[in-house]
């Protein structure tokens, strides 16, 4: 059996805190691995070229269908059915698979912040060891090119948190009822009041969830010496100007502190 929800993205966001914690729900059913990737690719996945580190990466897509149902093969009797890859609010060609094969599955995506979600995307890959640019903006400058060569989804770090643009595909698909949009800061400050409007949402009880483990859900990047200075957010926000806008129309948030 497909899923019946999906958690979307965005990536560094705090999905894999959620995804954890909704696990722990008596009525849903988490798959394991977390990110299944199925909808990434319609077929096998590339075997060659991309970044550094994509190609095993790629090796981690279960992209039969066959293979991508049996994650959801043991899941109790009524159980709501979901996995969590956090690229399907980015890839268009995912959503459109979404919409075709399991147009009544619910959408979660938690969104970010898009300089502190860059930054922290960045900040992830080089503490890794697989980005070589030490320079934050200058990663951003290279992003252009990096697509054009076909680096993988995680290293569009721009891209990535344009979410109006995203919102505009997802919601001539899907439904708007069936699409849960939260703030990263409120998984981050009441996470189970958070997990709760997932459940809500999703039509299982409340009141299950007790917690949502932090190492998940990093604090907030100002005020640490591993985000992005004041000078690199002034740089970077440019990027995504022209998308707030989008993003505040999708949601009605108030994004004032996005735009500074």
């Amino acid at each position: 059996m497909p899923p019946d929800f999906l958690l979307v993205g965005a990536a560094k966001c705090g999905t894999s805190a959620l995804h954890n914690a909704l696990a722990g729900h008596p009525d849903l059913f988490l798959s394991t691995p977390k990110e299944p990737k199925f909808f990434l690719t319609d077929g096998p996945p590339p075997d060659s070229g991309g970044g550094p580190g994509d190609v095993p990466t790629w090796g981690e897509h279960v992209w039969r269908r066959a293979d991508y149902e049996a994650l959801f093969a043991a899941a109790p009797p009524g159980a709501l059915r979901g996995e969590s890859t956090v690229f399907y609010l980015y890839d268009p060609e995912a959503q459109r698979r979404i919409a075709k094969l399991v147009p009544q599955a619910k959408l979660i995506a938690v969104l970010r912040d898009p300089v502190e979600r860059a930054h922290s995307n960045w900040a992830h890959l080089r503490g890794a060891e697989l980005e070589p640019e030490a320079d934050f903006l200058r990663a951003l400058e290279l992003e252009e090119e990096r697509i054009a060569a076909g680096w993988a989804h995680f290293w569009h770090y721009a891209a990535q948190g344009r979410y109006g643009e995203q919102l505009d595909q997802l919601f001539s698909l899907v439904p708007r009822e069936q699409v849960l949009l939260l703030r990263y800061r409120e998984l981050r400050d009441d996470p189970v009041t958070t997990a709760d409007r997932v459940c809500a949402f999703l039509g299982v009880p409340t009141g299950l969830i007790a917690g949502v483990p932090r190492h998940h859900v990093r604090p907030d990047v100002h005020g640490r010496t591993s985000g992005p200075t004041a000078a690199e957010r002034a740089a970077a926000l440019p990027r995504f100007a022209a998308d707030l806008p989008r993003v505040a129309a999708h949601t009605g948030w108030d994004l004032s502190d996005w735009a500074q």
